[in-house]
């Protein structure tokens, strides 16, 4: 740990709690946000196996010294992330729900990041690119404005901070949960949950209940907190393209040898109209159409995109003019990635042998993702590709072209609670009570695979997303602004303690 951390960790410490508080959270910050660094810290990765398995140390630590009796809920070997399980089990309580949150974190590329090194978390006065300052010093209180830098310092450490948090709270003020409370903290979310469903069939009776609540997500972008019925699903592709079998002088061979990079590029324009619309045959066929409730729903959010277009530097945006809360509401097709040779000042006059890109492709309810990966392939097929699921051999280069590798990345379906469903009606009034302004979405557009809740488990599932929409997360200089983080413990102590 670098000084100036130990410096932060010193001074958050020794921050004077307020002698009268309307609450836990505003007599004790300092103490709050010391033990959040302290988790921040710690590397959380999925494939970086020794410091997952210490994230799941310090949470297991953590609930046991509130008395949740925790366990780790393993995968099918060591290299597998475990699940952290707690409960809180109230005598004569009629209901059972699970708070979930995921404890890892998307990888990173330190060199990219220009607050911290990405587990170095750091407080800055304002966003970086407003001219954040660190903060340095003694200051007499924290600025709820400020900002928090480091990975999973809102997605989705946040979520597993602010319930652990209204737990500390529900005690110290001599209060107990309004139904027995099951805790689940997973640890490969942003690896797709791959093995989730197994751990999940292999406790089900002890995660039996009558519904999750996950604890997940940024605001709206009009900076309302949200109560999301849904979340989109998701599944990824790679495709790689290949030219002549090793890169060629683009004087020499410029006007005869194939371009992969070209063709990749044509390919990719061939997948989508200007407006942003899938061009894929049957995208969209599959849609289950929202209800006039969710269409309601949809109407009523407040208008953000004014806002969004200038804080992003955009002059347009795709859909022709619907919302980003509506286009959220269908899948997606997004390029998330591309490589061929180099450029700036690694370029070299070249035409490059192989030409890479990554997409991902979100879901609505209606779609399955391997049909939609199969349309996928369709579509390059019929752009003239030969699709190959292998890197090809110098016989098949040969015989065929242009030659596309093609593989799936993961995948799972979308998931949906119908607005009526008690617990979906339970979690609004509980998020209401905090926030009377907030807002209830069909679907956020990131994904999550509750799916799996419902098929391992027949249970359903509500989002509540709190963490800045501003937050960078799955990018360098992800951040969380202390208002989020205070204002999330809050809405969870308002859902621990909501009677039915």
């Amino acid at each position: 740990m670098r000084h100036w951390a130990i410096v932060l960790f010193a001074w958050i410490a020794a921050l004077p709690a307020a002698a009268q508080s309307r609450d836990y959270v505003a007599e004790h910050q300092g103490r709050i946000l010391a033990e959040y660094v302290r988790l921040l810290a710690i590397p959380n990765v999925a494939s970086d196996t020794p410091n997952i398995r210490r994230n799941a140390d310090w949470l297991v630590a953590k609930m046991r010294a509130q008395g949740l009796s925790p366990r780790l809920l393993e995968g099918p070997d060591a290299t597998v992330p475990p699940a952290v399980y707690g409960e809180w089990i109230v005598p004569g309580a009629s209901r059972t729900y699970v708070i979930y949150a995921h404890y890892d974190g998307q990888p990173v590329t330190p060199a990219d990041w220009t607050s911290t090194r990405p587990f170095e978390p750091r407080l800055y006065t304002d966003r970086l690119d407003r001219g954040g300052q660190p903060v340095a010093g003694l200051p007499g209180t924290l600025d709820p404005e400020w900002r928090l830098y480091g990975r999973s310092a809102s997605d989705d450490k946040a979520g597993v901070m602010a319930i652990l948090t209204a737990i500390d709270a529900l005690k110290a003020q001599g209060k107990r949960p309004a139904f027995n409370l099951k805790i689940v903290f997973e640890g490969e979310e942003e690896a797709g949950s791959p093995h989730l469903a197994a751990i999940l069939a292999a406790h089900r009776a002890l995660l039996g209940s009558d519904g999750w609540i996950i604890f997940d997500g940024p605001d709206n972008q009009s900076e309302t907190k949200q109560v999301v019925l849904g979340v989109r699903g998701v599944v990824g592709a790679g495709i790689t393209v290949y030219g002549p079998a090793r890169p060629l002088h683009s004087g020499h061979y410029g006007n005869w040898a194939p371009n992969p990079a070209m063709q990749l590029a044509q390919l990719l324009a061939s997948m989508k109209d200007r407006d942003g619309r899938v061009t894929i045959k049957g995208f969209y066929d599959d849609v289950t159409p929202l209800t006039p409730a969710e269409q309601a729903m949809i109407a009523a959010i407040p208008d953000s995109d004014a806002k969004l277009k200038r804080d992003l530097g955009l002059s347009t945006s795709d859909g022709g003019g619907r919302s980003v809360a509506a286009m959220t509401q269908l899948p997606s097709l997004s390029v998330t990635g591309l490589s061929s040779a180099d450029v700036g000042e690694k370029a070299r006059n070249v035409i490059p042998a192989t030409a890479t890109a990554a997409l991902d492709m979100r879901l609505v309810a209606g779609n399955d993702h391997q049909r939609q990966y199969d349309r996928l392939v369709a579509h390059i097929r019929a752009q003239g590709f030969h699709v190959v699921d292998h890197a090809p051999t110098l016989e098949e280069r040969r015989a065929h072209g242009p030659i596309a590798l093609v593989t799936k990345v993961g995948g799972y379906n979308a998931e949906r609670t119908a607005l009526d469903h008690p617990l979906a009606t339970a979690a609004i009034r509980a998020v209401k009570s905090r926030h009377p302004d907030a807002i209830v979405l069909p679907s956020i557009g990131g994904s999550l695979p509750l799916y799996v809740l419902r098929d391992t488990l027949a249970a359903p599932s509500v989002t509540i997303a709190l963490a800045n929409y501003d937050n960078n997360q799955h990018a360098e200089d992800e951040n969380v602004r202390l208002r989020n983080l205070w204002e999330a413990i809050g809405v969870a102590q308002a859902i621990m303690t909501l009677e039915s």
